[in-house]
């Protein structure tokens, strides 16, 4: 009798434990129903267009002419590529967020209401450094999220998640934030972004889509996963809303975002370095590289100090550096604390404007050795030899920046790819590029190959000449 008394005792104080843990939990209903209606689906439709491997043109002026039809290369019709993604609505009048992954590259952007109104979508300006994109949709009256701040959010605080992983719309999940100020470098190796790290199951369809607070607030953009799988192990990367806020501002404005730029190669710094620069601990960025005639330089900076504050930021790590940089306006001037030989130095710094702001594009087009990028529309330059060694490539070009409107813009190239192919001839250095380019054959599709983030890709490129 004692042993039932008991283990009814035990069932009881589980029940009444469990009920309790239960109260604790936050209830997602209303914020998830209240909210649901400004998240949106997005579908994007690239149109690849594949042609045939033909004769080199430089061989075919061997064949004699009635042959020369035959070996040609043959075009196919375009076969169009589908995407999709998530974002949400931020203005009654039609501005919509998302990831700039979503729609780099795609021909026409639908974006998908809750209502089931599919409506196409302008791209109003894209931010590949940040991941983020701006769209434009003409309707009226559409319930639109409230940003939160995400500097406020601390490890532990619940955050939720809606979007459509897989195609599964409007799927809402759930979990904690794990870790804030993450450092995750992107394709071109560009850190911007101190990403907030969660628990949160996202899957591919999720990107782009909000991350809410318990109050309801957007204070994330979901932006990236790691997996081995491709599924979530519970390990998901947002973007801050107050760097999102910031970005979208600018693309709002401009289409394009300004950073600032201090021109400075930096490591971290261990124990060793520490001790011997008069740290107490590890911290700090310590600057391996200063470029010459870079705002760095030309406030004194030199190899061998540790930056410890950027205009009143404390930097930890090296990773810390490039956020502050990046979101400090271009003009401003800073103060930047850091260690020299055991000496604590300030120097006021002039922040300068990271490559492909306005004023370096408007340079650079006036620029007549620049050309406007020649006939494909692209900067290019060698690749360094750290770079080569990182990613693994031995010869190529890489590209400094690309114009608008033109044939590297229209096949999807980015600042910092490699060119590694043009046509059917291997790109081996810059003078390489610069014959290749020159003998290529107008209004044809040429096949081109390019390395992103140490990857090789294979596209298609078309010069349009009158």
């Amino acid at each position: 009798m004692v042993t039932r008394c008991t283990q009814f005792l035990l069932i009881l104080c589980m029940l009444v434990s469990a009920s309790a843990c239960a109260r604790g939990l936050p209830d997602l209903t209303d914020l998830i129903e209240k909210n649901s209606p400004a998240v949106v689906k997005i579908n994007t439709v690239e149109r690849a267009q594949a042609a045939g491997r033909g004769v080199p043109p430089q061989y075919r002026q061997d064949i004699p002419e009635i042959f020369r039809h035959l070996l040609e290369p043959r075009r196919r019709e375009q076969r169009p590529v589908a995407s999709m993604g998530s974002g949400f609505i931020i203005s009654e009048d039609g501005y919509v967020v998302t990831n700039n992954h979503v729609v780099d590259g795609a021909d026409q952007v639908i974006v998908t209401l809750p209502d089931r109104r599919e409506l196409e979508a302008e791209v109003i300006g894209t931010d590949p450094s940040s991941d983020l994109a701006l769209l434009k949709v003409d309707a009226e009256d559409l319930p639109a999220i409230t940003w939160g701040g995400s500097d406020d959010l601390e490890v532990g605080e619940w955050v939720v998640a809606i979007g459509s992983p897989f195609g599964l719309d409007y799927s809402a999940s759930a979990g904690i934030v794990s870790a804030i100020g993450r450092s995750i470098p992107n394709e071109s190796q560009e850190n911007y972004v101190p990403f907030i790290q969660t628990d949160v199951a996202i899957n591919p369809g999720n990107s782009g889509g909000p991350l809410f607070n318990l109050k309801g607030e957007v204070v994330g953009i979901n932006s990236q996963i790691y997996t081995r799988s491709g599924g979530s192990i519970g390990l998901s990367f947002a973007i801050p809303a107050d760097l999102a806020r910031d970005v979208v501002a600018q693309l709002k404005e401009k289409g394009r975002v300004d950073r600032g730029w201090l021109g400075v190669g930096i490591q971290n710094v261990d124990r060793n370095m520490a001790q011997a620069m008069g740290l107490k601990r590890p911290s700090g960025a310590l600057v391996a590289q200063v470029q010459a005639g870079a705002p760095a330089a030309e406030a004194g900076i030199l190899a061998g100090d540790i930056i410890t504050h950027f205009d009143g930021e404390k930097i930890d790590v090296s990773g810390d550096l490039p956020h502050v940089v990046g979101r400090t306006r271009p003009g401003s001037e800073v103060t930047v604390e850091l260690m020299r030989k055991g000496r604590v130095k300030r120097l006021d710094v002039v922040v300068g404007a990271l490559a492909g702001d306005e004023e370096e594009r408007q340079q650079a087009s006036v620029n007549p050795a620049a050309d406007a990028g020649g006939r494909l529309g692209l900067m290019v330059d060698e690749i360094p030899d750290a770079l080569k060694q990182r990613l693994g490539v031995e010869s190529g070009v890489m590209v400094k920046e690309v114009v608008p409107g033109k044939a590297g813009a229209k096949a999807g190239l980015r600042s910092g790819d490699i060119i590694a192919q043009l046509g059917f001839d291997e790109v081996g250095d810059l003078d390489d590029y610069q014959r290749i380019v020159k003998g290529l054959p107008g209004n044809e599709l040429l096949p081109i190959r390019f390395f992103r983030g140490g990857q090789p890709t294979f596209r298609t490129i078309q010069i349009e000449e009158g």
